[in-house]
């Protein structure tokens, strides 16, 4: 082989894929490898050459998935026959994507290792929905979290989240949805507004809002579920009022056209 094999780790963006970056897209449409994930829109598969090999590594809550082992094989196996491979992740590489590990273990064989950072889901999902995660006089900042541990289990950062002023955004959380609702429940924050977004900024999109004492019945009669962000915080009452003014000036219309 007359180059270094090389490993590109591509962020996908939140899931429309019109919100993959123009530099993203070019390494699809150049890929003669590529390995993507579950939140990835195949969509963006449609932009690599005919001869690419495509190949879903994805891992899924609750679903038979690919261990992280098997995946940094495959990084190494394919990069050496085809001198590049594409790793194409949801989100943003570098946000709970795991990506230095295979970058450490593509380099411990002596590839040549490139970032192509992608829109995170923790700022696209809320920004899409219209939900800020700072806002002058409400919140200074944001906090981004994992609910969930390696074994399954709560983050014991849920508790510290509970306990700040923060806006704070709960990725892999909807499986622990009623749990994390308790915890800031017994910090006296029952009434803390919340969104949860299930597939936020695709087409199958849905926004529940509500407050933390009856999100879960919302999202359980919402039948919403994986994959989905929870934001919790002041700044979701802007949204919601905008909302529910929205749902009242539309029901007027309705009234009044059903009268004429």
């Amino acid at each position: 082989m007359s180059h270094t094999p090389k490993l590109i780790l591509v962020g996908a963006g939140p899931g429309d894929p019109e919100l993959i970056t123009l530099k993203g897209l070019k390494a699809i449409r150049s890929a003669k490898v590529i390995l993507f994930d579950a939140l990835v829109s195949e969509e963006l598969l449609d932009y690599a050459p005919a001869s690419c090999i495509k190949k879903y590594v994805g891992k899924r809550y609750g679903e038979a998935s690919l261990p992280q082992e098997e995946i940094n094989r495959l990084i190494i196996e394919y990069a050496l026959e085809y001198g590049e491979v594409v790793r194409l992740k949801g989100g943003d590489p570098f946000v709970f994507g795991r990506a230095t590990e295979e970058i450490d273990f593509a380099e411990s064989f002596g590839m040549e290792t490139e970032i192509i950072p992608g829109l995170s889901s923790v700022t696209a999902v809320p920004a899409a929905a219209k939900i800020a995660l700072t806002q002058r006089g409400v919140s200074r900042g944001f906090r981004v979290i994992t609910a969930t541990t390696s074994d399954e289990q709560l983050s014991e950062n849920i508790l510290c989240a509970a306990k700040c002023n923060e806006t704070v955004v709960v990725l892999m959380g909807m499986n622990k949805l009623k749990v994390i609702a308790e915890v800031f429940s017994a910090n006296g924050k029952d009434k803390l507004p919340v969104a949860v977004i299930q597939s936020g900024t695709t087409r199958s999109e849905k926004i529940i809002l509500g407050r933390i004492d009856n999100i879960v019945s919302k999202v359980n009669e919402a039948q919403a579920g994986s994959p989905g962000i929870i934001v919790i915080g002041e700044t979701v009452a802007w949204t919601a009022k905008k909302t529910s003014e929205a749902e009242a000036k539309l029901s007027q219309l309705i009234s009044e056209l059903t009268q004429a």
